[in-house]
């Protein structure tokens, strides 16, 4: 990067650091540092949502995943507008009915202590392995752009990141997540400007999405059918995102501490559920704004020399083995038939007659050069002995360095550090808050609601919860360490949060619908449905069955929800017969 890009880098991320520092003056109380004193208006409240649900790993590696996939990604939001729907007519309003401050208190007045506790536990785990990997993810920048090593990078971006999260608490994090999307959007907007602008001459918006189309990178909704049937591998069309992205959004937005910590610090009732419907009003355009960069990224690189691996500095590395002449061989013969696939474009992009012709050798040109680039992929493997060589979270950040001009680099990536940022401390504020309020509270020797603490015990409570917030950043921190070699990052959280969405959803859903099931059942059908769950992805996995991640959130929504019904069935028969 040039010095103005530094400068600019440095200068907007100090900025927001002082910001979320100057802001983190409130209430030191857990009632102030969890949830804002219960006061922000709606749009903060939909401004924080979308934050924390807009990660780094949403504006990295989404781009990435249209150009390598195309666009048919959007289709997993399909189920998120009925889902906030359904949220603002049942969890809204008992949530704040009961004035908790996480979303596993109603759970200890419905079933009891143990179902508190456990499924508090199982959003702890998956959230905080799920924001190691979010720190992973700008640390791949910096790694990959200075060539510094990602341990340190990991420490150098939790380090920093932490600062303000342990500070400020949760007014902090929905007034730094406000400035930092306006910046994003006005970024990612430039960014997608500067693509189509780097066009050659006489190839516009219009003439980008022709060749876009042509490409298949413009498969906005796919149904899933084959000729033998519904393809349940399949991990994103229609019926999938509709359905499991439902049931994902449901559980994400309404059981997800990190989300429901959000909207709780809303005014009232109808603040809360206007920031939730404008979210999902919003989501869904928003997600495919950014997908579309990616595609029309793809354009760019059907005119320009596109990189066989995006991934610089492990190209680099892996040029230094054994493998280099293969490797070598691989890339000219893909430099070959992209110069014959760029003809094609270049004709059919400015020609009106014969445009099928060039279409169909566009399609043929294009399966070669995905074969070659999965080849050289696998060469990689072995040359770095990696387990992955998935290059999709490098290439929006490639054509960043690349190709724009010096300051709106370094602004670039300062958003990307920013939009991590956005959705780590919203994360740390809420794992610190369950950790706070469902376990230690609860297992200290005088335990009770943070509304009925002495003045004095409240303010130990404060000084506590930030320890708390700090111990989950190193904890996260470390996780990040491990988080190499996981592909798509933005594939790789989704999978993570379906292998326990569904089941605390299950839970939620029982309390409030099944009111003839008591505590000791769903504590048992959601141990067993977890249990199913993880069964069903590792046989996946291993390909003894095939089913895309989205319906693992039904299938453990399900679980609960039938065997809770069953195992009150068994209880109470046996009741009958011992009494």
């Amino acid at each position: 990067m040039s010095q103005l890009d530094w400068i600019v880098l440095i200068v907007t991320l100090t900025a927001i650091i002082s910001f979320g520092l100057v802001k983190s003056r409130t209430t030191k109380s857990l009632e102030g540092y969890f949830l804002s004193n219960r006061s922000m208006p709606w749009y903060l409240v939909l401004l924080s949502i979308m934050g924390t649900q807009a990660s780094a790993i949403t504006f990295l590696s989404a781009p990435g995943q249209a150009y390598t996939d195309g666009m048919r990604f959007v289709q997993y939001y399909f189920g998120l507008p009925l889902a906030m729907v359904v949220l603002c007519i049942t969890f809204v309003p008992r949530f704040n009915q009961l004035k908790v401050f996480t979303a596993y208190a109603f759970l200890e007045q419905r079933f009891g202590k143990p179902t508190r506790l456990f499924t508090s536990f199982l959003f702890l785990l998956s959230r905080g392995l799920s924001t190691g990997i979010s720190i992973y993810a700008p640390s791949i920048i910096i790694a990959s752009l200075l060539g510094w090593d990602i341990f340190w990078t990991n420490l150098v971006m939790g380090g920093l990141l932490i600062v303000y999260t342990v500070n400020g608490g949760a007014k902090a994090v929905a007034y730094t997540q406000k400035i930092q999307l306006f910046i994003i959007f006005a970024g990612m907007l430039m960014a997608g400007c500067m693509i189509v602008h780097l066009l050659p001459e006489g190839i516009g918006f219009n003439e980008a999405l022709k060749v876009t189309g042509a490409t298949g990178k413009l498969n906005v909704i796919t149904t899933g059918f084959t000729p033998k049937g519904f393809d349940f591998k399949d991990k994103y069309n229609l019926i999938s995102g509709t359905i499991g992205g439902f049931f994902l959004a449901l559980s994400y937005f309404g059981t997800d501490q990190s989300q429901v910590g959000r909207y709780l610090t809303a005014k009232n009732n109808t603040e809360s559920k206007m920031g939730l419907l404008m979210n999902g009003l919003i989501k869904v355009p928003m997600q495919f704004c950014i997908l579309l960069i990616g595609a029309l990224l793809f354009t760019f690189y059907s005119f320009q020399k596109a990189p066989i691996y995006f991934d610089l500095a492990s190209k680099q590395k892996a040029l230094q083995t054994s493998y280099q002449s293969q490797l070598q061989e691989k890339e000219k013969q893909f430099v070959t038939v992209q110069q014959q696939y760029q003809r094609y474009v270049q004709r059919f992009a400015s020609e009106e007659l014969h445009t099928e012709m060039y279409k169909d050798s566009i399609g043929q040109a294009n399966t070669q050069l995905q074969t070659l680039r999965t080849e050289y992929k696998q060469l990689l493997q072995k040359a770095l002995h990696q387990s992955d060589a998935n290059d999709t979270n490098y290439i929006f950040l490639r054509f960043v360095v690349d190709f724009l001009p010096k300051g709106l680099v370094g602004l670039l990536i300062a958003i990307i550090f920013m939009a991590a940022w956005g959705s780590i401390a919203a994360a740390l504020n809420s794992l610190a808050s369950c950790t706070m309020i469902d376990f230690h509270m609860h297992f200290r020797k005088a335990p009770s609601l943070p509304s009925n603490t002495t003045m004095e015990q409240s303010a130990k409570d404060y000084r506590l919860s930030k320890w708390y917030t700090f111990a989950w950043g190193i904890f996260c921190i470390i996780t990040a360490e491990f988080a190499t070699g996981m592909g798509s990052l933005i594939e790789a959280v989704n999978i993570l949060g379906s292998l326990f969405y569904g089941v605390i959803l299950g839970i939620f859903l029982v309390g409030f619908y099944m009111k003839a099931i008591q505590g000791r059942a769903i504590l048992i059908a959601a141990i067993i449905g977890e249990i199913i769950v993880i069964g069903t992805f590792v046989a996946d996995k291993l390909s003894y069955i095939g089913i895309g991640f989205l319906w693992l959130n039904v299938v453990g929504t399900l679980s609960v929800v039938l065997l809770s019904f069953a195992v009150q069935l068994v209880l109470n028969t046996a009741k009958k017969v011992t009494a």
